[in-house]
Order: structure tokens, then sequence, then C-alpha cells
């Protein structure tokens, strides 16, 4: 694959299944040759990392955010020269953005959904999963060529090179090793008073060592649902457990013990060691700010209704309103707003500088 102009790249992971991430598969595709590569039995894929590094072959994703993050994750490897046919739909409007939906519409091709959410760590793999990964690269060039075709008929390519440039410097950002705080990142979490806050702490670091320990999704154990329920519930006995509806029978016969334990830990608990958050005081209403970004707003809605975007795509809030926080008065002022791209600023930065003035 190195003698090759480009190639279509893929990986497949676990996370829905296993407690440690890694990737399990990755799927190479040339125009006529798929390859599956099993990270399990190659102990040496640094051939592969040169590949990726290669800017001399151009590398096709679909969505390559996460699949980049896990490169750099697992192997340290960084993919250079990159086309996103996720990105690249954005940016001509496509409605659906979906691999399977982009590839019916452009290449003909009706991708199977059975194995979206399948094991990918189990092994062997069997011969139904292996023919449904390759298919997701095996037709990647096609469709990276079609919307290509569609970029140009746009005048948009140039937007999209400066989307796929931008790529190439996505590493992975996970939690850190020895985090403490997860159990505050789960939705509902800090809406909890302290004493619920405190059993949900409890339960969910029982859940961590139990999950690890079985090598297994965190969810599988028992849901986020369930665990708000009981901490909220502070039940003391079986029976107590037995009236949230959020607990199934099952889950509380196999694991009733520990989680009425981990109850009565946060119970017994002294006041002074509860968890009690510090909320951040809401900045001050700034009436004109508010004003510059409603009027970028509007601006950025029209011009997308125009271009058939979605608006979001064509500029994000968070770049309106750091635009609106700098209030250029000139397009030299305007090319210093980091979060604006070039792109954006030559189909907007006019239309921004009347609307801020």
């Amino acid at each position: 694959m190195r003698r090759e102009p480009r190639i279509a790249v893929d990986t497949e992971a676990a996370s829905f299944h296993r407690y440690r991430d890694r990737i399990y598969l990755i799927q190479v595709s040339t125009a006529d040759r798929t390859a599956l590569i099993d990270p399990l039995a190659i102990a040496d894929l640094a051939p592969l990392g040169a590949v990726l590094a290669d800017p001399g072959i151009e590398k096709a994703f679909h969505d390559a955010d996460y699949d980049l993050r896990v490169l750099d994750r697992d192997y340290g490897f960084r993919a250079t020269r990159l086309f996103d046919t996720r990105i690249a739909a954005q940016l001509v409007g496509e409605p659906a953005i979906g691999l399977a939906a982009l590839l019916e519409k452009y290449a003909g091709v009706k991708l199977a959904k059975e194995h979206q959410k399948a094991d990918w760590s189990q092994r062997p793999l069997p011969p139904p999963m292996l023919a449904y990964a390759a298919e997701d690269t095996r037709h990647l060039l096609a469709l990276r060529d079609a919307l290509e075709r569609r970029l140009r008929e746009l005048g948009r390519l140039d937007w999209a090179n400066e989307e796929f440039a931008r790529l190439e410097a996505l590493r992975w950002t996970g939690v850190a090793e020895g985090d403490t705080d997860g159990y505050l990142r789960v939705k509902g979490a800090k809406g909890l008073p302290p004493r619920a806050l405190a059993a949900f702490r409890e339960l969910h670091r029982w859940r961590e060592t139990v999950a690890e320990q079985d090598d297994k999704a965190p969810f599988r154990v028992i849901g986020n649902d369930s665990l708000l329920a009981i901490s909220k519930g502070l039940p003391t006995t079986a029976a107590d457990l037995a009236k949230l509806k959020e607990v199934p029978a099952s889950l509380a016969r196999r694991h009733g013990a520990a989680l009425l334990e981990a109850v009565a830990r946060a119970r017994a608990l002294p006041e002074r060691d509860l968890p009690h958050l510090e909320r951040s005081p809401r900045p001050p209403k700034d009436p004109d700010f508010d004003g510059r970004v409603e009027r970028l707003k509007a601006l950025r809605n029209r011009v997308a209704a125009e271009l058939k975007i979605d608006p979001g795509v064509l500029c994000g809030r968070s770049t309106l309103e750091a635009v609106a926080r700098a209030a250029p008065k000139d397009r030299a002022g305007l090319a210093q707003v980091g979060e604006l791209r070039r792109w954006q600023a030559d189909v907007l930065g006019d239309a921004m500088l009347e609307a801020l003035r």
C-alpha cells in the first residue's frame, strides 16, 4: 500500500463491551484491494504507522475524529493528508451524513447494520463480521471521489481542505489515569443533594471496580439511571431496593448487597465529608454582547439557507461568540479571531463586520 496514491482507513474498537477499550481491528482499502489487520495478532504495526504518516499518500476516513484519537492513544500514530467523507458531506449540505446513507446515495451500496454494536474483541471474528468490516472501507474511495466532485461543483473544496488539515492535529485527550471525578461527569449527578451525591460517588466507584475486574463496559454492570435512582432513594434494606422501579429485580438479586453497602457508607459520612460542588457565579449579562451574537446568528442563518447548508456547519455558536467578543472593526481584526476558519471569513467576513457595526 506504500505505492498507492491513496487508501481508505477505518478502525473498530469495543468500548460498548469492554472496560479497557483499544483498537481491535483496522481496515485498509485501496481502489481494488481490502486488508483487515488484526492488532491482537500482529505485534509491530509500525509499517502501517509509516503509511499513515506519509504525506505522499492520501488517507480517506469517514468521521476521522475518533479513529485518529485512538490511533494516537494506542500506537502513537499520526496521520497526514486526510480526506474525511463525513466533513465533505456536511459541507455539500447533505442532510444525512452517516456512512450507510451516503454510500447508498452516492455509490448505490446498501450496508448491513446488524454488526454496528458488535463485540470486536472476540476471537475468532466470524465471517459475517469480517465481511461487514471490509465493506466500511471497500467503497470509501468511490464515495470520496463523488463528494470531491460535488465540492468542486459548489466551489467548496478549499473549505474542506482547510478542515481536513486541522484533523492532523487531533490527539487522544481521554480521562487521565487516577481521575477521581468521573462520577461528576454522569448526566444528572451534579443536580443531586450532597448526601445523595455521596451515595452516587460510592456506587460509581464500586461499579468502576467491578467493570475493571470483569473487563466489561460499566453500563453493562449497572446503568446510570439505576445508580441515580438508588442514590436518590438511599435504600437501607433489600425491600427498599426492590421498590425502586429503575432497578430490575435480576440486578438487585445479583448486586443488592454491594449496592446497599455503598449506600450505607454514604449514609455514615459526617456532614463535613459530603461532596459540596463549588458553583461558579454566572457572569453578569452583557446586552451589547448578546445583541452582537444575535445579529451574527441571524446573518449566519440567512447565508446558511442560501447555501443550503446546516447553520452549525457553516459557523458554530462558539465561533459566533468568539467573533462577538472580539468585535473586530476590519478584516485584519477578523483574522485575529482564532476560532474563525479562513473559509468562514471569506464567506461571512464582510457581512459579519457590517453586522457588528
